[in-house]
């Protein structure tokens, strides 16, 4: 595995680099950090990805994407964190376009995709429901067809940001067979259909952004069908594999880690400043190595996705590994920032610290679902003993 970048990717880096400097204003930042507006800032900064033609990065080049390379995509998403920039809201672009361009028939790339580049849809996904969380292959939402169309009954839960989605691509049951995962199939749901409701759930962070979701006999016409009928369990495999490993966030974690040393240079204990006890130094190595350790696993992920291969048990290790050392670092965060994590609003920043300390504690409790959403963790373990041990 070669680690050093070639003259043409040092070249892009530089140019990537540039453009986020100039591109990720201190306005925006702002409201970013304010938390308030989260779709319009959202869309407003995807539209400076999109107007630089650097959006739908995994896209290929005849649907509108970048066509780059994987290690082009590792560099374009190395500076965005290290700049600070927030990532896509992932459900549209990230997620269910993958699904579209391999998946779907060509009116279907024709009518979401260039909605989807130009962030005029909004997407929410629909997997997980109160009964088939991280057995996501227990699913009871049924689609039953009914003329042109499917009637579809049933709840989905946690979906994030369903209340401002204009779309939500769900599995749904459409048959029943031995083989629980053969009888799902891939639906796209507009979210202004007759029957939707959407409950709110409010989380730890104080954040409405879960939901959810109930369809009451509602009317799904069969051409927003992916693919082929009971075949769905294919495409959100796919889907899956890819979202895990984007879950890992190296490049974030190395952000909060540099952040923390920078914190733990100002603050101070009754021993004097926190970055020369020994007991605080243990812990920051301690989490620096394993954050090391995942690095090179990702770039190894990298070298395989380079070959042309595609993710396999390493999207659940780097999911595992990633999750964990991110709470390791949100909890070594807000211990090394102290009171000024008890932060709570704008009007609480006084200084600096009351800014960071009010980002660390939001951090931390959002944080505490990482190792639960995009597949539990001891199910992610369950699949690697199965992929890789055979068991």
């Amino acid at each position: 595995m070669d680690n050093n970048f070639s003259s043409t990717d040092l070249e892009f880096q530089q140019e990537v680099r540039a453009f986020f400097k100039s591109a990720y204003t201190p306005d925006l930042q702002a409201k970013v950090e304010s938390g308030e507006d989260h779709k319009g800032v959202a869309i407003e900064w995807q539209n400076k990805l999109n107007a630089q033609g650097w959006f739908a990065v995994d896209w290929p080049v005849e649907v509108g994407g970048t066509g780059w390379t994987p290690v082009q995509k590792f560099i374009f998403e190395t500076e965005r964190c290290e700049a600070g920039a927030p990532d896509v809201v992932p459900f549209g672009v990230k997620m269910v376009a993958p699904v579209i361009f391999t998946f779907g028939n060509d009116e279907q790339k024709k009518r979401f995709l260039p909605r989807i580049l130009s962030s005029e849809d909004w997407w929410c996904q629909g997997y997980s429901e109160p009964g088939a969380g991280s057995d996501l292959a227990a699913l009871q939402t049924k689609a039953t067809k009914d003329g042109d169309d499917y009637i579809v009954n049933g709840a989905k839960i946690w979906t994030t940001y369903a209340q401002s989605a204009d779309w939500i691509f769900c599995l749904v049951r459409t048959g029943t067979f031995e083989k629980r995962q053969q009888g799902i199939s891939f639906l796209l749901i507009d979210m202004t259909s007759e029957g939707i409701q959407v409950n709110p759930i409010h989380s730890i962070d104080n954040h409405h952004s879960l939901n959810e979701v109930v369809f009451d006999n509602v009317r799904v016409p069969q051409e927003n069908l992916i693919g082929v009928e009971n075949q769905g369990w294919t495409y959100a495999k796919a889907l899956l594999a890819h979202e895990r490993t984007s879950i890992a966030g190296v490049a974030d974690s190395r952000r909060w880690l540099r952040d923390i040393i920078e914190l733990s240079k100002e603050q101070t204990n009754y021993k004097g400043k926190l970055i020369d006890d020994p007991q605080f130094q243990t812990r920051l190595s301690d989490i620096e190595i394993e954050l090391m350790a995942l690095e090179y696993m990702e770039l190894r992920v990298l070298a395989k996705l380079s070959s042309g291969a595609t993710p396999g048990p390493e999207s659940s290790l780097l999911k595992i590994k990633g999750t964990e050392i991110q709470q390791a670092l949100q909890e070594l965060r807000m211990q090394t920032i102290g009171a000024y994590s008890g932060s709570l609003h704008l009007d609480d920043f006084e200084n600096d610290l009351h800014r960071r300390g009010s980002n660390s504690r939001r951090a931390y409790m959002y944080g505490r679902a990482a190792t639960i959403y995009g597949g539990s963790n001891e199910v992610q373990r369950n699949v690697i003993a199965k992929a890789v041990l055979g068991l």
